[in-house]
């Protein structure tokens, strides 16, 4: 079981990244969208050059979660596969790395879908 101190790290640093976040659509003209696949871009950056890890290790799942510890997964991933693959794994890492968690999304996406029924905004 961990400490206290880990639940609290993973709250401020996943925090922190909402927080940009929020930042950034209230004060720029960002679009959400832009914004989400910045996040999603930096991790990916961030773990291709090793300074996500130190991040990961401190917050633990308040650094996976949001999207920049996707990138970081994708970027992992990449690296894993062309380590024993080579170059073909840096066209099969990522999917290889992130299929669990897309197939989970689209599973949850699914079920979601046949409970609750869609109402067009009037």
């Amino acid at each position: 079981m961990g400490s206290i101190m880990d639940y609290v790290m993973a709250f401020v640093i996943g925090g922190a990244f909402c927080v940009i976040a929020q930042i950034l659509i209230d004060k720029t003209a960002l679009t959400p969208a832009r914004i989400l696949v910045s996040y999603v871009v930096a991790g990916v950056i961030l773990g291709a050059l090793g300074l996500y890890k130190p991040i990961v290790d401190l917050a633990g799942a308040g650094a996976t979660t949001p999207l920049t510890g996707f990138g970081y997964l994708i970027s992992k991933g990449i690296k894993e596969a062309v380590k024993e693959k080579g170059l073909l794994g840096a066209l099969t890492g990522a999917l290889t790395a992130a299929a669990g968690g897309i197939s989970a999304a689209l599973v949850f996406g699914y079920l979601a879908a046949l409970c609750f029924r869609g109402k067009p905004k009037k």
